[in-house]
């Protein structure tokens, strides 16, 4: 029996010990950030060097600090980058999407809470169990609408003509598996990310609006804050752009995309940064938004895991001191695009990375700014976070079989000299 309770003792602290440890690990007690809090200059050159080892082609990075850019860094292997070259920015163009989508309901011209029927009349959602009455803009913008695609959008070569988007929405291209848009789960009843619902936000802009997806986008985002660079065009067709990579850096060819909304937006290091200046109530920006629209934005829609993740379109990638979140999009797509803009209400910070060449560096220099910036752990790179539990996990089960071997030890010595 004393062996037994013992086992059950030592099974029960280890279990314990390793949840502990792991939810440490969520939480980024394991985790060192790469330069000390509220140090510029040692993160600055902590993040030139990450982005020295390990790009294979080209990277823009801009820092902003209470507003002010304070450092940029341009480098590549063979183009002539600078804050105004053109960088694909795959799934980043969903932010962009939502921002456009909340200015026609500034506008009162769409209602979050209306169900799309309302507003669509060139494709509907394909019928099933669910109800397809209860789908929202607000759960399209959130990925919370039930959609179950997990759509990643195919390339295209320059040469193809793209399909039309009423064909996307049919039969999208992906790029992996052959997808549907449709309902896989009742509307509102969990998160699962979904490049076919900002497909369908696509088709709602250009419904309500009458006016091409990418000329309203132009007029009520891009002209305010003068994003002039910015373009839902072929990459291909423009002069000072960034080329494509592999993660070798051998050169790839510049893929063409169907889904503007979702994966089509080019943008510059140097547009991006007045969007960032905008969303931070620059006085000399013209925002597309009101301030309460994009503090509703940040409003906590989806979660993963009990933790807040998404908003209207915006990731929530950690919490900040203010009670706030560190908040903006990433993108990446083949061969090796990704991009990440983030950004820190509380004091008017920001980080803009773009890369090709590699297929995560702008989230990975990302998610060291959020962790410098606030001490958590993004959840993007959740994977970083659990394996930085697993030495403490190690460590404790040492210490608890140490601790039993003792108490076996000293019993027994006990029981023969008693």
């Amino acid at each position: 029996m004393f062996y037994v309770k013992t086992l059950s003792a030592v099974i029960v602290s280890i279990l314990l010990w390793s949840a502990i440890a792991l939810y440490g690990g969520l939480a980024g007690w394991w985790l060192s950030a790469i330069a000390p809090r509220n140090d510029s200059t040692a993160f600055i050159e902590a993040a030139q060097t990450l982005l020295e080892e390990n790009s294979k082609g080209n990277v823009a990075m801009i820092l902003i600090e209470n507003g002010i850019i304070t450092t940029e860094y341009f480098a590549s292997s063979v183009d002539k980058i600078d804050r105004n070259t053109l960088f694909p920015t795959a799934s980043m163009s969903k932010w962009i999407t939502a921002i456009a989508v909340m200015t026609l309901v500034e506008q009162g011209k769409i209602d979050l809470d209306e169900p799309i029927v309302r507003y669509l009349s060139r494709w509907h959602l394909p019928d099933s169990v669910f109800d397809n009455n209860k789908v929202t803009v607000r759960g399209l913008l959130s990925h919370t609408a039930g959609l179950s695609d997990g759509l990643g959008f195919g390339d295209y070569e320059p040469g193809e003509t793209l399909p039309t988007l009423e064909q996307s929405l049919a039969q999208p291209r992906a790029s992996q598996g052959e997808k549907t848009i449709s309902l896989g789960y009742a509307p509102g009843s969990e998160w699962d990310y979904s490049g076919g619902g900002y497909l369908i936000l696509q088709l709602i802009v250009e419904e309500v609006s009458a006016l091409k997806f990418k000329d309203l986008v132009q007029q009520n985002v891009f002209n305010p804050i003068d994003m002039s660079r910015s373009t839902y065009d072929y990459l291909g067709n423009f002069e000072n752009i960034s080329n494509s990579f592999d993660t070798s850096g051998n050169p790839a060819t510049v893929y063409k995309y169907a889904a503007s909304s979702a994966t089509g937006l080019s943008s510059t290091a140097a547009d991006l940064t007045r969007l960032v200046q905008s969303q931070l109530g620059d006085q000399n920006s013209a925002s597309p938004l009101e301030q309460d629209t994009l503090a509703d934005m940040r409003t906590p829609h989806g979660r993963m895991f009990g933790v807040d993740i998404w908003g209207l379109g915006t990731i929530l990638y950690a919490p900040t001191v203010g009670g706030d979140f560190i908040y903006g999009h990433d993108g990446a797509n083949d061969p090796a695009i990704n991009s990440s803009v983030r950004i820190n209400p509380d004091n008017g910070d920001a980080i803009i990375v773009l890369v090709t060449g590699h297929k995560s560096l702008a989230t990975m220099l990302g998610f060291e700014w959020t962790l410098w910036q606030t001490g958590y752990p993004d959840f993007l790179l959740m994977d970083r976070a659990i394996e930085s539990a697993y030495v403490p996990i190690a460590c404790g089960i040492l210490v608890i079989i140490i601790c039993l071997i003792a108490f076996i030890f000293v019993r027994r010595a006990k029981i023969k000299n008693p």
